[in-house]
Parts: structure tokens; sequence; C-alpha cells
């Protein structure tokens, strides 16, 4: 009998052709599935027949009540080097192995930057205006001499603080153990949380998520922000408050532009309150969707497979708790 191989979350159809799945895989039966599947009594029923199943970031959860009823369940493996949506304790106790990928981490940064030009020039409301006969009809803002504040001065973060002082802008950076020294080393100046949030012209997260995180952006610090001020967060949604930001959205306190690439529901549900949100610029988790990114991530992923099919007790990039 084959080995019978799931691919979850294939949104663009992109799985099959950004690594080979037969070569190094032979006789293994591969299936994408191009959807998220939302509900766990569905997302049990669907993948009880697989073996290996190929995991997107944190697309779809596998906590333990998931994996203890996948019990053909034998290698399940993550793109990137970590996955908070999975139980690694549980796949340890009930015998499946979770095994990473590399990654390209230049993506969300890029994103980033993205999103804060576009909020300064509002590319797409210009060419929504000249599609329907108008020209020239707003006036943009300059980086060069603004402030930019960088919440969390990690990799992803430093390289946006670095790409900010290229603009000319004046970086501040702030996060729990962050040092002058450190911030110094990418072009940025240590301030306090108070400081960035009353002072930048554009705030940007950039912050895993954890108990100390989540909710670290709420009423006090987006009242706090400038009245022309923009947020980004190409991040994780639960770090700013979600009905902080709600309220700020649609009251006059609070940044004047919010942009968004993550959100505590995704994919963002059809009625959800912020597809029809005021001052807002929304992506749907487009940060690390690049093609370097995805033909790391499924290369690697082949890679862990094969490895695996031929000794399972010597897996590649291993993930332990």
């Amino acid at each position: 009998m084959s080995v019978r191989i799931a691919v979850l979350d294939d949104y663009q159809h992109a799985a099959s052709t950004m690594a080979d799945w037969s070569g190094p895989l032979p006789g293994t039966d591969v299936t994408f599935f191009d959807r998220a599947i939302t509900d766990q009594a569905e997302l049990i029923a669907t993948l009880t027949p697989f073996q290996v199943i190929v995991a997107m970031r944190e697309r779809t959860a596998f906590p333990r009540s998931v994996l203890e009823k996948l019990p053909e369940l034998k290698l399940l493996v993550t793109t990137a080097g970590s996955n908070a949506a999975i139980d690694l304790v549980a796949g340890g106790e009930l015998g499946v192995t979770v095994t990473g990928t590399r990654a390209h981490p230049p993506g969300t940064a890029e994103l980033t930057w993205a999103l804060i030009l576009n909020l300064f020039r509002d590319v797409a409301g210009d060419d929504a205006r000249i599609r329907a006969g108008q020209w020239q009809t707003t006036v943009a803002g300059d980086l060069d001499g603004e402030i930019l504040g960088v919440v969390g001065l990690g990799r992803l973060g430093a390289r946006v603080a670095r790409i900010g002082a290229a603009f000319g802008m004046d970086v501040v950076a702030w996060s729990p153990n962050l040092t002058a020294e450190r911030a110094a080393e990418h072009g940025a100046r240590l301030v306090t949380k108070a400081d960035l949030f009353a002072t930048a012209k554009v705030v940007t997260v950039h912050m895993m998520l954890s108990d100390r995180s989540r909710g670290l952006i709420g009423a006090a610090e987006l009242g706090a922000m400038r009245e022309d001020a923009y947020l980004v967060n190409t991040s994780r949604s639960p770090i700013i408050d979600a009905e902080a930001l709600r309220t700020a959205l649609t009251t006059a306190t609070g940044p004047a532009k919010v942009a968004l690439d993550v959100f505590d529901t995704e994919p963002l549900p059809a009625d959800h309150w912020l597809r029809s949100s005021p001052r807002t610029l929304l992506t749907p988790h487009m940060g690390y969707v690049t093609e370097k990114t995805y033909r790391i991530f499924y290369g690697d992923a082949v890679e862990d497979i094969a490895a695996f099919l031929a000794d399972p007790t010597t897996p590649l990039r291993p993930l332990v708790p």
C-alpha cells in the first residue's frame, strides 16, 4: 500500500509546482488541498487516511484533540522552523514525528514596506481614481524626516529599521529587552514604549506572539498615537487588542490608518467587521508568500518526507517541545 501524503492549505495551487513530489517520493500518493478546513470534525474525517501531512505555517492547527484522532499519522511536516499551532508534546506521546523546514525571512519585511509606502502614497487609490477618469486628487506624505517606530527589533524588525533609515527616516525602537547598543547597530534609537507610540508617524510591529506580547498594543497605546499616524502589523494579530483596535477605527481616537496582514481568524470571514472598516489597508497574510519562500518550504518538506520514509529513526529538522 502506498504512503498517503496530504498537503494542506495550498490556496494558490502552488505546492505541486514548487517542488518535485514524484522523483524523491516514489510509491506515494500526494493529495493537495486548496481550501482551509476550519471545522475540527471535518479536518479529522478528511485527514484520517493519511500517514504524512504537510502543514503550511499555522494555517491549520493540530492540537492534541486532533492528533489523537489521526491513528494513521506518522509524520507531520510544518513549513518553517517552528509552529505554535502544533502540540509537540502530544505528537511525541502519540508517536507522531514533527519536522520543519528552512525559511526565507526577507519577504515579510518587504511586504511591510509595500504597506508603508502605500499608506504614504496611496498607490491603490490613485490607480482606482485614474481608471475612474480622475487626475491628481490627493497630496502624498513624505517618509524623509518622519519618525519610524519599530516594535520589536529582531531579525525582521531590524531589516525594516535599516530600510527606514535608508529612506531618511528617524528610526526609533522599543521592545522589553532591547538595549541601546543593539538599536544603534541597526540605525535606531532606543526609546520608551510610551514615547514610541506618542511620536512615531509609522508604528510597525515585529514581535513573536507569546503570553507577554498578547494584547501588547491596546487602547492606551492606540489612543496615544498621533492623529496622522499609521499602524502596520505583519507579525501576529493578537499582539494588537482587537476590541481596542475596532474602537479606535470607528471613533476619532487612534491612528489615521491601519495596515494589517494578519488576523485573529484566517481566512478572514466574509462578514468580519474589518472588511468594511474605514481607515484600513488589508492584505491576506502575504508576508511570507513569495516564490523563493515556497520553493524552500516545499522543497524541504519533500526532503523531510523522503528522509523519514528511508529511516523514521533519523528525521530531518525534527521539532521538539
